[in-house]
């Protein structure tokens, strides 16, 4: 998945012991990213500043997202909703292709379009509907 919002990226993930790792590269002041899992925010991310623009992530992966099947976890702009980056958690039956993975994000970019064109309506006084 890109990611929506120009000058927020997450690159170079790794995930050890039960610890997520990312670098974010933003541009201005500390980025307040969230960590969203089927629309809650986890709680634990940290972020630290790595040097110009660019920041380190580190999420602990609660152990209620460790189950059978695909888990996937979105990075976003706290403010706007932009999608930073994700990660994705298989267990059990691994499957090669996992459409499951790739519909958990359409639904993730879905929830984001929804909020966006709900908040153009109420920005223009226009009703979308939806």
């Amino acid at each position: 998945m890109k990611p929506d919002s120009v000058g927020l990226k997450i690159s170079a993930s790794t995930l050890r012991e039960g610890i997520w790792r990312g670098a974010l590269r933003s541009e201005g002041p500390m980025p307040a990213i969230e960590a969203v899992h089927e629309g809650r925010v986890l709680p634990g991310l940290t972020i630290t500043s790595a040097g110009r623009g660019l920041w380190s992530l580190r999420l602990p992966v609660p152990a209620a997202l460790l189950s059978d099947g695909v888990q996937t976890v979105v990075l976003r702009d706290a403010a706007t909703g932009a999608v930073a980056g994700h990660f994705t958690l298989i267990a059990g039956v691994a499957m090669e292709d996992d459409i499951r993975a790739e519909l958990d994000l359409l639904r993730a970019e879905l929830d984001m379009l929804k909020r966006a064109f709900r908040r153009h309506c109420v920005e223009t006084g226009t009703s979308g509907g939806a």
